[in-house]
């Protein structure tokens, strides 16, 4: 039974757990404002809003409706389009999208006006930089960028309230009222469950589970949603790791990654969109196994370790040993991941380089991402850990380049033999995205372009930091 408050209305609905959003919106609540484009999410069309408690407050995020399965509506405000409109007025982000001539054919203009509308809510002052990355995931192909930007820009420079500011104290109080879901909500009830239930799929974002229901056209009948467990959604910091509860969102990842790791923050900043990021977790990205899922070689080079969780006992595993072959890992039946550990990097002079190449600079996959934690001390390499992704079958680490990295002058000369080791430790494949050679050639200029950023910081060698 899952219940959340729309228009105003607590509802109780008794669905399928593999319902998306979207569906539930179109079919059952006849609300088709929501459009449904690619069903991926990578268009944007069917951007809603989730509104929680956060404190005394209000947290408003965009999701993806096509990707988010029902259960994580549960206790929560789902906002949609035709919820804006106030009193036979449009909503002043409606309102500035007409002014500004933001929208022609329309069809990708409710996602727009939901974005722009969570970021007011998150946005004190107009920021480019804030609002290309909350429109990323928002396509637009007929009206073009600038009118819509135009409208984020007189949004943000003159924020006003609305019936949902006026209505905070009484949506806390309704959301606060709703009963707790059948799904466990404690990290001991998903235990227990999980063991009882080991053929069950957990589901924490979904971002990429709910591909099997709306691009394979699957059904996906035992669900266990993660959403309801706060272990599994906190983040804390101890002298020497990062402790990132599985289930704990990449845009709450962000801000602690980006303090100690900031290549790392730059990466998820091309992670996705803002839509999936609000929902996709490490934990999600790591337990499915694949080869390019950005997430994996970053966390390889910088020695993360896995705890682990199955009944009432835990184990630490070391990322290296948890990727088995192609979307296997080392989970045995009713095993989860519990937490994601990363060493910190508080007084030690190493340094971390991340590229990702991909076909668009954000909102897209990988053809090649590699990840270089390189330290060099009186021009020796003492530590090296290189790890990429879409070059095997699994995110992997190049144990025969570090070979020849470590106790090695950080010069060129080394540079090219570690370059040659690349082809010991992978053998690429070719695929839509990239040529097995494009991959091999693309790799080994990724490990020269770090050699050049590391002895030459003066050189400019990313479009990103001189445009």
């Amino acid at each position: 039974m899952i219940q959340f408050l729309m228009n105003g209305r607590i509802h109780t609905e008794n669905l399928p757990a593999d319902t998306t959003v979207l569906q539930y919106l179109r079919r059952d609540a006849g609300r088709c404002g929501t459009k449904e484009g690619c069903a991926s999410g990578d268009c944007g069309a069917c951007t809603v809003v989730l509104a929680e408690p956060q404190g005394d407050a209000l947290s408003y995020r965009t999701v993806n409706a096509c990707l988010t399965f029902m259960p994580a509506v549960h206790g929560k405000q789902l906002i949609t389009v035709e919820d804006l409109k106030h009193r036979g007025e449009l909503h002043h982000v409606q309102q500035a999208m007409v002014d500004n001539h933001a929208s022609q054919c329309g069809f990708c203009t409710p996602g727009f006006v939901m974005s722009l509308f969570a970021l007011e809510k998150q946005q004190q002052s107009f920021s480019v930089a804030q609002t290309q990355h909350a429109l990323s995931g928002n396509l637009c192909r007929c009206t073009g960028y600038r009118p819509i930007m135009d409208a984020a820009k007189a949004i943000c420079d003159a924020p006003q309230p609305d019936q949902f500011d006026a209505d905070a104290r009484l949506t806390l109080d309704k959301l606060r009222a709703i009963s707790a879901t059948g799904e466990p909500v404690s990290i001991d009830e998903l235990a227990d469950r999980y063991f009882a239930q080991p053929d069950a799929r957990l589901v924490a974002g979904g971002t990429d589970l709910a591909l099997e229901v709306t691009q394979r056209y699957q059904r996906l009948p035992e669900l266990i949603s993660l959403s309801h467990i706060p272990e599994l959604k906190v983040i804390t910091l101890t002298g020497q790791t990062i402790h990132i509860g599985a289930a704990a969102s990449l845009s709450d990842c962000m801000p602690v990654l980006y303090d100690e790791f900031p290549e790392f923050g730059e990466l998820l900043e091309r992670f996705a969109s803002q839509q999936i990021r609000n929902q996709g977790t490490f934990g999600g990205n790591i337990a499915n196994g694949s080869p390019i899922g950005d997430g994996g070689p970053v966390l390889l080079a910088l020695g993360a370790s896995l705890l682990l969780r199955r009944g009432a006992e835990q184990r630490e595993l070391p990322l290296d040993k948890f990727f088995l072959g192609y979307r296997k890992t080392a989970l045995q039946p009713g095993e989860f991941i519990e937490q994601i550990r990363i060493p910190r990097n508080s007084g030690v002079a190493r340094q971390l380089r991340i590229y990702k190449v991909s076909k668009r600079l954000e909102d897209d996959i990988s053809a090649v991402c590699a990840a270089l934690h390189i330290e060099v001390q009186k021009g020796v390499v003492i530590h090296a850990r290189v790890a990429f992704g879409g070059m095997a079958e699994v995110a992997k680490r190049a144990i025969s380049c570090e070979a020849q990295l470590l106790g090695q002058p950080w010069q060129t000369a080394t540079i090219e033999r570690a370059c040659q080791a690349l082809e010991l430790d992978y053998t690429p494949i070719s695929d839509f995205r990239a040529s097995r050679e494009y991959r091999m050639q693309v790799a080994k200029n990724l490990l020269r372009r770090c050699h050049i950023e590391m002895t030459s910081p003066e050189t400019l060698m990313r479009v990103t930091h001189y445009v």
